[in-house]
């Protein structure tokens, strides 16, 4: 399996997302005011920002009370305890705690700094921060229903964040939801062009996908949080577990 093409679109002028506020129709007027139609071959990264803030997942700081152990971790960490207390409730293990670092296994089963709690791009300044949507799987399957409800066709979806990586610098775009594609192509068992059977080879399609996109989408102030990208192979282009399917098992983690 091989990308012959690819091409991704950054979709302007999508507006400031506000709570219950659907994304189809934001990203259906994104995409014709591009001069884009629409095709079921296609597939839509979008940043979870948008997603969050459309769940209503934005908390007000203030209305936080930091528990005995978030002040305790604040205080090695340096950071603001009722953020940190926003991060352990969504978080089942503190992996990491030093100064300005805090890594932790999310419920989701990522291991990220802060939970992936942000605080940039959110209306109200440092004052509010921004969750990981309850479920990105079921994010992304319930977009692309709406799509496929309002034009009659449902690309790919894949929720997209940007995760800082072990061993490396940097944040790089990663799939943290999906509906509609491959999220992980196991290729175990196939041989290479010596005839060897490859034994551990399994390929993170969405992580690929959601990190080209980022340089596109942008990392700070560009405004532009849904890409459409053409030139997945269809094969890819399948029911699966979603994104879930990337997040490696605790028992198989071998860096903690």
């Amino acid at each position: 399996m091989s990308f012959r093409s690819l091409s991704f679109h950054a979709l302007p002028g999508l507006p400031e997302v506000l709570p219950d506020m659907a994304l189809g129709p934001l990203i259906l007027d994104a995409l014709a005011a591009a001069n884009l139609a629409l095709t079921a071959d296609d597939t839509l990264l979008v940043c979870q920002k948008i997603v969050s803030k459309s769940e209503g997942r934005r908390v007000e700081l203030s209305g936080v009370e930091p528990s005995v152990r978030a002040r305790e971790l604040a205080t090695m960490c340096l950071k603001d305890a009722r953020l940190v207390e926003l991060v352990l409730r969504e978080s089942t293990r503190v992996v990491r705690c030093v100064p300005n670092v805090l890594i932790v296994r999310h419920r989701l089963g990522f291991v990220v700094a802060n939970a992936a709690i942000d605080q940039s791009n959110v209306p109200g300044g440092g004052e509010h921060a921004l969750l990981l949507p309850k479920d990105p799987d079921a994010s992304a399957r319930d977009l692309r229903e709406a799509l496929r409800s309002a034009v009659g066709l449902a690309p790919a979806v894949i929720i997209t964040d940007s995760f800082g990586r072990a061993w490396r610098q940097g944040v790089c775009g990663t799939a943290i939801g999906s509906a509609g594609i491959q999220a992980l192509l196991d290729r175990r068992g196939e041989t290479d062009r010596e005839g060897r059977t490859l034994q551990v080879t399994q390929v993170a399609i969405a992580d690929a996908l959601a990190a080209a996109a980022a340089l596109v989408m942008g990392e700070a102030a560009e405004g532009q949080p849904v890409v459409l990208a053409r030139g997945v192979p269809p094969n890819l282009l399948i029911e699966s577990a979603g994104a879930a399917a990337l997040v490696r098992p605790p028992e198989q983690d071998l860096f903690q």
